[in-house]
Formats: C-alpha cells, structure tokens, sequence
C-alpha cells in the first residue's frame, strides 16, 4: 500500500544519489510523496486511496546500489478513500483494526538491478500484525535536481502487488449475482519524492564533575 507516499515504499524505494559520496541518507517528502493503493470496487472498478502520514529513510550506495537500504513507517489511521465512512471502515477491525495496529511497516532485505535499469526491492512488509515478503519494482531514478531555494531533489516511483488477505485483511461481501464487493488483490502505488536526510545533532559533551573541597 504507500501523503498526497506514492507501501506501499513501501514502500518505499531507492535512488542512485548523484555527486561522488559512495553512501548517502535520504528521507521522503512528506510534501510531494503518495503512498497509494489501488483495490477492485464491486466488480466494476477500482477504488484508489492512500495513507497521509508516513517517514522513510533511504540509504543510498552510489557506488553499489544493491547495498542501499528503505525503511518506511505508515500510520494505519491516516487511511483516506476521500469517504469518511468508507475510511472509517477500513479503520475498524474489519480491515487494518488501526487501534490493535497503528503502524504499517516495510524494512528492505535485498536490491537487484535489472537490465532496464529499473530495481528489485525485496522487504519485509508488516500490515495487521502479520509480516510477509514483498517485492517492489522500483523505476530508474532521477537526477539530483535543486529548486530554487537551493534543496536537492530526487524522484521515482514503485509499484507491488499484494494479497490483502495473506495479511488477514479478510472482510468481504457476497454480491447477488457472483463476485464480492472488495478484490482481493491490491496494487501498492508509490510516487515518491527525496530529500536529504537532516544531519545528525553533535553529541553533547558530558558534564563536568562537580568540583569537591580539600
């Protein structure tokens, strides 16, 4: 699955950072990322949505690609169909039980690139209280590009195929002529912008013992 991020980065995914740093941190923007998701409706159509609220980190191996890293953490509340009733719903036990599990989250294990430049990213992603490996294909990624603020940007996008209920996202409802009201396969959408990862604080420096009198 994956603000308006595109799980799904899980979703999310990697990029090759530009300049000559063999490794680099990355998080997503919030701003300009989805993590979306796509599920079929009654039969008929497809229903998209995405969650809100997300944090991802990336670290990037410019030299090896395929030693990068993603982490990503999604809130399960921050659900939005754009229906309040459906979200509501899909809040509930029936669905993501948001109380029981509030967070959705993916951890990489593994990236290959293909020969079309795109990559393979391998992770565990943990929905519902139960974790299964997910593959994501990941588009080739952006240059570094800079807004006119001078903040360095990248882009890419991901998508992977889910089972909802290989995650015990089991709810459905027979329709009277065949079929049931919720597919259950779900596509996991991701357009997902960079940025660079704030620097670390400087450790403080540990206080000095208390002088003592002689």
């Amino acid at each position: 699955m994956l603000k308006r991020l595109s799980l799904f980065a899980v979703p999310t995914a990697l990029a090759l950072a530009a300049g000559p740093a063999a490794a680099s941190s990355w998080v997503l923007d919030a701003d300009h990322t989805t993590v979306g998701f796509a599920v079929q409706h009654m039969m008929v159509t497809t229903q998209k949505g995405a969650f809100d609220t997300f944090t991802g980190t990336i670290e990037l191996d410019d030299k090896d690609v395929t030693k990068s890293t993603v982490t990503v953490s999604i809130d399960t509340a921050s659900i939005n169909t754009k229906s309040k009733k459906r979200d509501d719903h899909l809040r509930s036990p029936d669905f993501f039980d948001a109380v029981k599990f509030p967070k959705l989250t993916f951890a990489s294990t593994k990236v290959e690139k293909a020969k079309d430049g795109s990559l393979s990213v391998t992770g565990n992603l943990t929905m519902h209280g139960v974790t299964k490996p997910v593959t994501l294909t990941v588009a080739p990624v952006s240059e570094g590009l800079k807004d006119p603020w001078g903040n360095l940007h990248r882009g890419t996008t991901a998508v992977a195929k889910i089972n909802r209920e290989d995650f015990g996202l089991s709810w459905n409802a027979a329709l009277e002529k065949g079929g049931v009201i919720v597919g259950k396969e779900v596509t996991i959408e991701l357009q997902i912008e960079l940025i660079p990862a704030p620097a670390a604080a400087p450790a403080a420096a540990p206080a000095a013992a208390p002088a003592t009198k002689k």
